[in-house]
């Protein structure tokens, strides 16, 4: 029964999240939106942050599980930023809260396992450089984050989806000339 307790603290705080700012949110409004007393709230989280924290542990647990392997970067891309477009009202009012290093941290580490993934596949017929390999890993990191943050930072007003398959379409020869490149070393 805990697990499911559990399970219900999370909906209802994602649930008011996607309707108003975390500012706005208290943890008597998540006991109340579930039906629940506050003890139990306080039996499964610390606090709110350590509830943000866990849901978006159990979702990046949930990609490694669903793609412990991705083809192309398209898949990579579109797999990290899935839950966040699910979720986008929710996101905004964390990135734009006191507690957006919470999900700094985990866009850092869904982009850094995504990628890893990523190259892992790519590269697994060849040798190469693991200096080469963590140059190339750190950038696209950086640019998968980087482009998420300032989705966000703008309004997330954009179908990100659509933006990053023009990305793609833009950059598609320049990235096969760099794994040409990588691999020919």
């Amino acid at each position: 029964m805990p697990n499911f307790t559990k399970k219900a603290i999370e909906a209802s705080f994602l649930k008011l999240l996607n309707e108003r700012p975390l500012s706005k949110i208290t943890v008597k409004d998540i006991v109340t939106d579930c039906g629940i007393n506050r003890n139990s709230f306080y039996y499964h989280f610390e606090d709110i942050p350590s509830l943000m924290k866990s849901i978006m542990n159990e979702a990046f647990d949930k990609l490694i599980v669903q793609q412990p392997v991705f083809a192309t970067l398209e898949d990579c891309i579109k797999a990290t930023i899935k839950f966040i477009v699910r979720n986008k009202r929710a996101f905004l009012h964390i990135y734009h809260s006191v507690n957006r290093d919470v999900f700094e941290e985990y866009l850092w580490d869904a982009c850094r396992y995504c990628i890893a993934r990523f190259l892992e596949s790519y590269f697994s017929d060849c040798q190469i450089d693991e200096r080469d390999k963590t140059i190339v890993q750190g950038y696209y990191v950086s640019a998968l984050y980087g482009q998420i943050s300032l989705w966000l930072a703008t309004g997330a007003k954009d179908d990100i989806i659509e933006l990053y398959d023009r990305l793609l379409e833009l950059s598609g020869g320049l990235i096969d000339e760099l794994f040409r490149r990588i691999k020919d070393k």
